[in-house]
């Protein structure tokens, strides 16, 4: 079942007003006054200092003057995040929720059938929050610049590697969608996180990667790693001297990583209605935004029905590269 049927499901109606809550949708949420009446647990899979507990904690303080009890982060790193979201998935206390990452909404049980939630029928969303394109970095050994790297990789074939933070993170799924488009047989390389992605690329052990903004305009500017491309439809607010795929030649590749929070099923629609509305009102914040864009982030800002519908998309999209790559986890 997609999200979209699983929110149908559930009963739900939603008004979209420029992608926040309808006058309507509120009045409907108004009986969730009294609600929470204890903190709130924000569950985070990753650990202390990551990007995702980092946005967690950005939107920790302002959420909870928004709700009247505090927000309290909870990390629970492992299985790129689906230990938290399996615990979020399991909650009936009626005050957790989870920050995730895309795989944990979209594909994580497409790559591991063991995984013991469903995206689209344990969990239910809230609101996507940030959303960031990939940017394509090449190691100090590659010679090639700009679309020269197309034609440098093909030559190359398996005598080239990439790397990434892990098999079925974006940054891997990602990369086996370009290799099938560009005609690449790059070797893929899984590392525990970016940071050490990075390293080997310095070391000259890892020729190509997709890694987040702030950490590859870092290394870029530094004269260090070549940013050749963003994965995002056109050039990025994060990185505008980056030209996008597509205007190397490399058409329909968008792709983007991003954070959202989302509720276990047994979390009250109203209540769903009444955070997903708060987050909206929070993330917009002047100073929020400043601090999230810092962080390499771009604002978006949804009610749950224009989470549902990312989800749902996205899992499209990566199912067809899974399954055309035949990828797998555990």
């Amino acid at each position: 079942m997609n999200a979209d049927k699983a929110w149908t499901r559930r009963g739900l109606v939603l008004g979209m007003v420029g992608g926040a809550l309808s006058p309507w949708v509120m009045a409907q949420g108004g009986g969730s006054a009294a609600w929470p009446q204890r903190p709130l647990r924000l569950v985070v899979g990753f650990p202390p200092g990551s990007s995702p507990d980092t946005t967690a904690r950005t939107l920790a303080e302002p959420l909870a003057a928004r709700l009247g009890q505090p927000v309290v982060v909870d990390n629970r790193p492992g299985a790129a995040g689906n230990i938290a979201a399996d615990t979020v998935a399991r909650a009936t206390d009626g005050h957790t929720l989870g920050l995730m990452i895309n795989g944990n909404l979209t594909v994580a049980k497409l790559l591991n059938p063991a995984t013991p939630y469903d995206p689209h029928t344990d969990l239910v969303p809230v609101s996507l929050l940030v959303k960031a394109p990939l940017v394509l970095c090449a190691g100090p050994q590659v010679q090639a610049r700009g679309a020269a790297v197309w034609a440098a990789a093909q030559q190359a074939g398996d005598r080239w590697n990439y790397g990434s933070p892990g098999v079925g993170t974006l940054a891997h799924l990602g990369m086996e969608m370009l290799q099938a488009r560009a005609g690449w047989r790059a070797v893929h390389v899984p590392f525990p996180g970016n940071p050490q992605v990075i390293q080997a690329m310095l070391r000259g052990e890892v020729h190509l990667a997709l890694l987040p903004p702030g950490l590859a305009l870092q290394q870029a500017e530094a004269g260090k790693l070549q940013a050749v491309a963003v994965t995002s439809g056109g050039r990025s607010p994060l990185a505008p001297n980056v030209p996008a795929l597509a205007e190397l030649g490399m058409a329909d590749t968008e792709l983007e990583v991003w954070n959202a929070v989302a509720a276990p099923r047994s979390l009250p629609t109203a209540h769903v209605l009444k955070v997903a509305n708060a987050l909206v009102d929070v993330v917009r914040q002047p100073d929020v935004r400043a601090k999230l864009f810092q962080q390499g982030w771009q604002v978006v800002g949804t009610n749950p029905e224009g989470l549902a519908r990312r989800i749902a998309n996205d899992t499209a999209r990566m199912r067809a590269v899974i399954e055309r790559r035949n990828l797998r986890v555990g």
